[in-house]
């Protein structure tokens, strides 16, 4: 049966014992491993590895020695609870000793989870998993998790009184992170909200979020946009430590304008404009470049765009100029414009 992310987590919140098999595939390893996590946490319950209740049989091990399976899911345990049979990193070659496996299931067996790289469409294992009247299989692709699964990870974590604009900007921000990063800043929240009783906001959301390289170039050209030149030589000096490039943040600069320039041309206004940007805006930082949007208005960013193609001529042409120096006296000339 083929099952998607968000009917796989309803399906795993009542474990049927009656059913035989799951498999899980995608191109993705990190999202793979996670559903799978969740998968073995839910149908064995906690505490089923330290009890021996999970076998583990890597593909080549059960390549090598098919009739390791069959024994496994059959083998009595120590301890009274379900017990599961994991299959890690399966290919096609496996097919037909799962399906002996899972032919020879009886209720009271242990369950069959097999985990994959990416399968075609004719695959044997999919053929195996999806028209299976007791087993489920599920497809991870690069999709971003829905609206379901989020709502899942953040009550996980003990998060459950969130505002709407904070909702907004965990979607937000899921969509802009890899799997096991949104998941390890969702537990991060989850431990700063500990037996906080107010709801969560959105500036928590970004001040708790993922510090990039990038987070620190965007501190430089907030401070241009908002015409504080004096901040723009100390957070040049420190990007320079941090080996970033004037090239890097040329393309950085004409970026943030370019989407400031986006959002003032919009017909419904900045706020509209940046609500249509892909990748997402959220949390302050929407409000923030709503603010400079206004500010400066399309005639003046279109100016701004100008200096810095200028300046990235410069930057990738044959002059001796420091390259540093050239982009901070750009830097410095926009938030100069910015006070007009």
């Amino acid at each position: 049966m083929k099952l998607t992310a968000a009917e796989l987590a309803r399906t795993l919140s009542r474990p049927d014992p009656r059913r035989c098999g799951l498999l899980i595939f995608g191109a993705d390893p990190m999202r793979v491993a996670l559903r799978r996590q969740e998968a073995l946490a839910a149908l064995l319950g906690p505490g089923a590895e330290a009890e021996m209740r999970l076998t583990r049989l890597p593909a080549g091990d059960l390549r090598r020695d098919p009739a390791q399976l069959i024994d496994s899911v059959k083998a009595q345990g120590f301890f009274p609870g379900a017990r599961g049979v994991f299959v890690e990193d399966a290919t096609d070659t496996l097919a037909d000793t799962i399906a002996a496996a899972l032919a020879e299931w009886r209720p009271g067996d242990a369950v069959v989870v097999v985990s994959a790289g990416s399968l075609t469409a004719k695959s044997a294992l999919r053929k195996l998993f999806e028209p299976h009247p007791a087993a489920y299989c599920l497809g991870l692709y690069d999709d971003p998790p829905g609206r379901e699964e989020v709502e899942a990870m953040l009550a996980a974590a003990g998060l459950t009184d969130l505002g709407r604009d904070a909702m907004t900007d965990l979607m937000a921000l899921s969509r802009a992170l890899d799997p096991g990063d949104f998941r390890q800043t969702v537990e991060k929240i989850g431990l700063y909200k500990w037996q906080d009783p107010a709801p969560l906001t959105p500036a928590e959301v970004a001040a708790l979020a993922p510090a990039t390289v990038e987070a620190e170039v965007d501190e430089v050209l907030d401070a241009v946009a908002d015409a504080d030149g004096k901040r723009v030589g100390p957070l040049m000096q420190r990007l320079a430590g941090q080996g970033v490039g004037a090239v890097t943040l040329c393309i950085g600069a004409t970026r943030h304008f370019r989407a400031l320039h986006v959002a003032a041309s919009d017909p419904g206004g900045p706020a509209q404009g940046l609500a249509r940007m892909r990748p997402p805006v959220f949390g302050p930082r929407r409000d923030r470049m709503q603010r400079q949007a206004e500010r400066w208005g399309r005639a003046r960013l279109e100016q701004a765009l100008s200096i810095l193609l200028d300046t990235d001529l410069a930057l990738r042409s044959s002059q001796r100029a420091p390259q540093m120096a050239v982009m901070e006296r750009a830097l410095l000339r926009l938030s100069m414009l910015a006070r007009r």
